[in-house]
């Protein structure tokens, strides 16, 4: 799907291509790749690099194209069973061009159009845009850092008071994957920025982007951190209380054994075909039952106070 927007003023939809306009394609057919490509003039190794999901944040240029691919959060995927992912985002500019390319409907290019839209203003230039999306970008990893936040209070309600089933567990192990793949994109896209700010020219207001934009990126960059060392907290008691459910059980199995080993030594001695000098005595098998009820006696009481059992 294609759409082109007006940025001169404020954002607003137009009907066809013009000066000041902002092409947004999102997951582009392939009739629409077509257009791109032998209309507008863009490279079709950047359509391919946009279009492969690992690609990471880089810039390049060919053919008076300039390319930049920004890493954004994304709900889950068909491929992937991570609550969240990141997909990339193509910003493609050429002289007053500005065309952005993501094959996948994400919940951060319908913000970032709201956002301009609430602002009444439209973009000083290209190089304004670029900064203002990657404003949005970082904005959006919070938002969604907060969501995961969210999925591990539940988690952790969840497995308060019952036996750990592996599902929770699985389900930790998705979240962790979550944060991963942030902690590499918001990586990704700092470093990004650093190269953007080197080779685009920047003015004062576009510095005073770049400075929001490291405030919000090393703040989610540092929640990102702090979610992941929680979870690996939470796994780690996890397995920790995994492991005394066993030790307790195999303690208790340990003493029933002893228990019940030692009537079964005590009938074994006794049942012998030898001479052991109560054969022949009436009270013989009833002496036999008695030292095999004090034994398990002397038993239980001994591992009552060490607290076995």
């Amino acid at each position: 799907m294609i759409k082109f927007w007006n940025t001169a003023r404020g954002i607003g939809a137009a009907d066809a291509w013009r000066d000041a306009c902002w092409l947004q394609a999102t997951a582009p057919t392939e009739r629409e790749t077509g257009m791109l490509i032998h209309q507008l003039g863009i490279p079709e190794s950047f359509i391919d690099d946009i279009a492969d999901a690992d690609e990471r944040s880089r810039i390049d240029t060919s053919n008076g194209w300039m390319m930049i691919i920004l890493r954004i959060p994304h709900n889950n995927l068909a491929t992937s069973r991570a609550p969240f992912v990141t997909v990339p985002l193509g910003i493609l500019i050429k002289d007053n061009k500005v065309v952005t390319v993501c094959h996948h409907e994400t919940e951060m290019v319908n913000d970032f159009i709201a956002r301009q839209q609430r602002r009444e203003a439209g973009f000083i230039d290209a190089v304004d845009m670029v900064f203002r999306l990657f404003l949005c970008a970082a904005v959006c990893y919070n938002k969604y850092l907060r969501r995961v936040s969210d999925l591990i209070e539940q988690a952790k309600y969840n497995m308060e008071g019952k036996k750990i089933a592996n599902s929770d567990l699985i389900s930790l192990s998705r979240l962790q994957d979550t944060l991963t793949y942030f902690a590499t994109s918001i990586k990704g896209n700092e470093n990004l920025l650093g190269k953007i700010g080197a080779r685009l020219p920047v003015d004062e207001l576009d510095a005073e982007l770049i400075d929001d934009v490291n405030i919000e990126t090393n703040q989610a960059r540092e929640n990102n951190w702090i979610y992941i060392n929680v979870l690996n907290s939470i796994i780690e008691t996890n397995a920790n209380i995994i492991n005394n459910d066993m030790s307790q059980v195999m303690r208790l199995l340990t003493a029933l054994n002893i228990i019940i080993m030692l009537p079964s030594l005590i009938a074994s001695t006794f049942g012998m075909n030898l001479i052991n000098g109560m054969e022949n005595w009436e009270w013989g098998f009833a002496v036999a039952i008695a030292v095999s009820v004090a034994s398990i006696a002397a038993c239980y009481l001994w591992f009552r106070l060490k607290n076995w059992l």
